[in-house]
This record gives C-alpha cells, sequence and structure tokens, in this order.
C-alpha cells in the first residue's frame, strides 16, 4: 500500500463541495478571457509590447491548465459529454502556446551549458579590445568562438616574437590593453572550437523550430478551433455545467484519489537509485541511435503531470489560494529541472545527428548531452529528497 505523504482532506475543516468547484472554474475562465483580451490588444506580436505579449501568452496557459486539471480531477461532477469535449482542447491550446517559451528556454539553457563546459569564465581576455567588444555584441555563440580566436591570435603572435628573437630583432611591443593569461591547454581549446560550432548549430536549429512555434501558436489563436474552445470558456464563466448532485458532493475524497494516484507513481519511481550520486543505468541507452526519448525519464514525467493536477486540486480545496506547503513547490520545482534537461539532453543528441558536421563539434555536442543527463540526475535527486523530507513532516 502506498504511504500517504501529503493530505489534502483535514476531517477537521468544513466540508468542500461542488459549489466551491464552480467558483473556482468561474475565476480560472475570467482570467483566461482577461488573458485573451490583453494578447489581442498587444497584437500577438513579439515588436513593441513584447513583455506584455508573452504575460498574456502565459497566463492563458496557465488558466488553461487549472481548467483542464481541475475537470480532470472531479470530472463526476461535472457534465461528462461537454467536460470530454473541452478538455482535450485546451490541453491542445496550453501546448500549442507553450512550443515557443521551451525553445527560446532550451535554446538558453544549453548555451550556458556551453559556456560552462568550455571554461568561457576562464579564457584569455582578447589583446585587442575591439575583440571582446564584438564577442559580448554578437551574443553567446560569438562568445565562445572568441575565445577560439584569441587562443589562435596567441600562437601566431608567439610565432612571431620567436622568429624575431631568432634574426636578432628585438622584442615587438606587446599590447597592454588586458593582463597576459597563459593560453589554454591544447584539448580545452579544442573543446571551445567544437563548442562554438555546436552553439552555432544549435541557435540555427532551436531558433528556427522557435520561429515555426510562434507562426503555429498565432495561426492557432486565429483559428476557428480556438473560438471555439474561447467561447466555451465564456460560457463558462458565467455558468459551470455541474451535475444536479454536485452542489452538496463532497471534493475532498476526489482530491485524495488525485493524491493516491500521484503517491502510487512516486512510490513506483526508483527512488533509492535517485539517492545515489551516480546512475550507471542511466547510460545504458547512452549511445542508441533511436531518436526516441530516454527510457527512463517517461515516469518521472508522469510524475510530474500528477503532482500538477495534485496542486490544482488543493487549490479548490482551499478557495483558489496556493496552500501553504514546503514540500510541493520544492518537489515541484525539481520535476521540472528535471524535465527541462532531458529535453535539452535530447536536443543535443538530435544535433548531434546532424550530418557532416565536425568530429569537434560532435565531440562538443556528446560531452553536452552527457552534462545535461547528469542535470537530469541531479534534478532526481533533489526531488527524492524533497518527497523525502515532505514524508517526514506528513508522519
Amino acid at each position: 500500500m502506498a504511504q500517504r505523504h501529503l493530505d489534502p482532506t483535514d476531517p477537521g475543516a468544513p466540508e468542500v463541495t461542488g459549489d466551491a468547484l464552480a467558483v473556482y472554474l468561474r475565476a480560472q475562465a475570467t482570467e483566461f478571457l482577461r488573458a485573451l483580451r490583453l494578447h489581442r490588444e498587444t497584437g500577438g506580436s513579439t515588436a513593441g509590447g513584447a513583455q506584455e505579449t508573452v504575460d498574456a501568452a502565459r497566463a492563458l496557459r496557465r488558466s488553461a491548465r487549472r481548467i483542464s486539471g481541475s475537470l480532470h480531477t472531479f470530472r463526476p461532477l461535472l457534465d461528462a459529454d461537454w467536460s470530454e469535449e473541452i478538455r482535450p482542447e485546451l490541453a491542445w491550446l496550453s501546448g500549442t502556446l507553450g512550443l515557443e517559451h521551451a525553445y527560446a528556454a532550451r535554446l538558453e539553457r544549453l548555451l550556458l551549458a556551453l559556456h560552462r563546459l568550455s571554461g568561457a569564465a576562464a579564457f584569455p581576455e582578447q589583446s585587442v579590445v575591439a575583440v571582446g567588444t564584438a564577442a559580448q555584441q554578437s551574443g553567446s555563440v560569438a562568445a565562445l568562438a572568441g575565445g577560439a580566436r584569441t587562443a589562435g591570435a596567441a600562437r601566431a603572435a608567439g610565432a612571431h616574437t620567436t622568429g624575431r628573437a631568432q634574426a636578432g630583432l628585438p622584442e615587438a611591443p606587446q599590447p597592454t590593453t588586458g593582463p597576459a593569461r597563459p593560453a589554454p591547454a591544447p584539448d580545452r581549446g579544442n573543446l571551445t572550437v567544437g563548442a562554438a560550432k555546436a552553439g552555432a548549430l544549435l541557435e540555427r536549429q532551436l531558433t528556427l523550430a522557435r520561429t515555426r512555434a510562434h507562426s503555429t501558436a498565432l495561426q492557432a489563436l486565429g483559428s476557428s478551433r480556438f473560438h471555439a474552445v474561447a467561447d466555451k470558456v465564456a460560457l463558462l464563466a458565467s455558468e459551470v455545467p455541474l451535475t444536479p448532485a454536485a452542489p452538496t458532493t463532497g471534493l475532498r475524497p476526489l482530491a485524495a484519489a488525485a493524491e493516491e494516484r500521484l503517491t502510487d507513481s512516486v512510490a513506483a519511481l526508483p527512488l533509492l537509485t535517485a539517492g545515489h550520486p551516480y546512475n550507471a543505468e542511466a547510460l545504458v541507452h547512452g549511445l542508441s541511435p533511436d531518436p526516441a526519448p530516454h527510457p527512463q525519464d517517461a515516469p518521472w514525467h508522469q510524475v510530474r503531470l500528477l503532482l500538477r493536477l495534485h496542486r490544482y486540486a488543493r487549490e479548490v480545496l482551499s478557495g483558489g489560494g496556493a496552500p501553504a506547503d514546503v514540500g510541493l513547490p520544492a518537489a515541484g520545482l525539481a520535476l521540472n529541472r528535471h524535465r527541462d534537461a532531458s529535453e535539452a539532453a535530447s536536443a543535443a543528441a538530435q544535433a548531434a545527428r546532424t550530418p557532416r558536421i565536425t568530429p569537434a563539434t560532435a565531440y562538443a555536442l556528446g560531452v553536452l548531452h552527457a552534462d545535461q543527463r547528469h542535470e537530469v540526475e541531479a534534478a532526481r535527486f533533489a526531488f527524492q529528497q524533497a518527497w523525502q523530507k515532505q514524508a517526514v513532516g506528513a508522519s
């Protein structure tokens, strides 16, 4: 039997009925419509009011997820046909609107990892101020490439100085725009060149994917399918299709069932393995040519979804506010990091399958993939710690 880690049902608290569910759904539908109006006012364009557009899209996704999750958890209290019709549409909308942000966050994560892995912060400073300025203006990938160009310039300057000494000529004056630093080791320099090309490849691929996702989102928001969803949500803001018995039916048993599904899924996770700093089983499929997602990740992704449903159920029980719980936010953040690192590792592996890339680029992408898989293991360990701490606090 699964151990109950969390308890959304307080026997001493007053009973929460379907009327509270109706209030919650109407509030989320109102938030949805408000975000939709803001998105239309900003034009859905990345120019001008870009931040307002991003905030509006995020609010649309947030409301759609909460409505869909509540319909799933408390579906016995709602009209079955209506619920089964709108719930997949809300999931489609939330997924479509989230793709652009996901690609942007994935690219940022991978480029930062390339900076860290290539030791960009420890590279010699450019001997010419203009080179450093250009590297800063050209973004993260150019900054990586700047380290490789600097190493090549340092080697060329050393050869020039040696030639002047052999010819009996005085040494040429050295630039004084920056402190002298030793040149990087050959393997570090090679990794830097590969990291620059790997970063450029990832930036091309993920920027293209983000652009396509943005176009898809704009098309979705202008489609008849979306207008049908918006019309249903507008009706939900004024009238919730509850069953006749829902206003007097308690919500806590359904919320407890959602919690039980979560605890059962967590119990099936290899938490003992996640409690160790190194998971050798994660490398079993490391060199597989199959582009399918990593076989170990699916159960963790499922737990993340169930934890989200459990959190939404607690919001309904608490009257729309987030209940005070120390363990849930930490566990949720760990699972979010797990998802992000897993998808970033898949993106690095996919880029490594690009035909006719150089060995240095492929090597850098391999190192990047391994780094993100280590991040996956770290996120699993963090979730294991947060979940065990929550279990101790609840016992």
